[in-house]
């Protein structure tokens, strides 16, 4: 059953993780997904991230990064550099047949060749160019390198992220980039319904810190109605209590409680009862202002127990309780296995044959995603892309 957006051609001129991140996930949805890949740097950026590779029939190591394929399946790899004319009149032919074009180059890194957005959608006016960058095309600091770490400094998060007598601290991952893939995502298709209705294109201009500003969320809401900024809970939540991380015997689990009830039957399991008719605690107004207390006092009480009795206990009250897994521990659950969050796809470079990859989390009841093509080597699709969308065979 072919994907949503089965039909669509996008021209995928981005590296790294932001828009490789959108691109995949239009390309899981149907899209065909042609990716630009300069051969005189060895292509994205990322196959060279390692240390970790697919490795190839002899044995070394491919061109084949984990880090790469996180976001290049569902993709076809072009050959070109645009630097010349011959790889400039290349872009520009498939952009003739593309629906959405998408780039990561500096604000008017592509003018200099003609093929920024003015240029292309004066050619192409039902165009969809959306550009990644990041600062954005305007502002101060629009011609700053844009990466995920001085994103999320930038933007803010950092300060909210680590133990708070620690020093301010990333995101585990690039979830700068990636997020600001996923809001460059709704905007293509925003934009494709508006063509759809209207026959005209336009430009989307989306940047990593404004789209991690947008995701302080609550937090940034709590400073622009109280004017108070934000510090760091470590795993504290700063609207919730208790909603944190607490050590048990043999480790640690996730106690999340939602609301006044479920802290009610919470103290019946720690055998501290009297707490939740405590006026310091019993309301979550309350627990708020005494955090610090109450952590202290349900804190021992908790270490009693190993981790499986508790999860066994409070689950058995429908009080919110989990463990908190490695990455081998999530990606082997019974509930991954069962979501199929990892999939193997077919891969003739390397030595086993196949590739693992994450699944993508959409799941649809008519149109559902494919996994076509694993990640491609660099500039394995040239020939085949080059004779199907332009004049010209490489």
């Amino acid at each position: 059953m072919a994907g949503a957006l089965h039909g669509l051609v996008v021209l995928d001129l981005s590296r790294i993780l932001a828009g490789p991140t959108a691109t995949q996930m239009l390309g899981d949805l149907g899209a065909t997904i042609l990716k630009i890949e300069n051969p005189k740097t060895g292509g994205d950026d990322t196959r060279a991230w390692g240390p970790n590779y697919a490795v190839g029939h002899d044995g070394e190591k491919t061109d084949l990064s984990a880090y790469f394929m996180c976001a290049n399946r569902n993709k076809k790899s072009i050959a070109v550099d645009i630097a010349t004319e011959e790889g400039q009149n290349i872009i520009r032919q498939l952009a003739a047949r593309a629906d959405i074009v998408i780039e990561n180059f500096k604000p008017d890194g592509l003018k200099k060749y003609g093929l920024d957005h003015e240029a292309l959608l004066k050619a192409h006016p039902e165009l969809i160019y959306c550009s990644i960058s990041g600062f954005g095309q305007t502002g101060p600091n629009r011609l700053k390198p844009g990466y995920d770490l001085m994103a999320q400094g930038y933007g803010g998060i950092m300060s909210l992220t680590g133990d708070p007598e620690g020093v301010p601290t990333k995101v585990g991952v690039g979830i700068a980039d990636v997020m600001c893939g996923m809001y460059a995502t709704i905007g293509i298709l925003a934009a494709l319904r508006h063509r759809d209705k209207t026959g005209e294109g336009q430009h989307i201009d989306v940047a990593l810190v404004d789209t991690q500003m947008a995701w302080l969320i609550n937090e940034g809401t709590n400073f622009l109605t109280s004017g108070q900024v934000p510090e760091r809970r470590g795993n504290g939540h700063p609207n919730i209590v208790p909603y944190d991380v607490f050590e048990a015997n043999d480790g640690h689990i996730i106690v999340a409680v939602g609301n006044d009830a479920q802290f009610a039957r919470f103290c019946d399991f720690i055998e501290m009862p009297e707490l939740a008719q405590d006026d310091a605690y019993k309301t979550n107004v309350a627990r708020i202002e005494n955090r610090v207390a109450l952590k202290a006092l349900i804190s021992p009480p908790l270490m009693q127990y190993a981790m499986a009795e508790i999860i066994e206990g409070l689950e058995s009250l429908k009080v919110p309780v989990g463990p908190i897994n490695t990455v081998k521990g999530a990606l082997e659950s019974d509930q991954a296995i069962a979501r199929n969050m990892v999939r193997t796809m077919p891969h003739d470079a390397v030595k086993n044959g196949n590739v693992s990859v994450l699944g993508n989390p959409l799941h649809f009841s008519r149109t559902p995603v494919t996994y076509r093509s694993a990640p491609p080597s660099c500039g394995q699709d040239t020939d085949e892309v080059l004779e199907k969308y332009t004049n010209k065979q490489k």
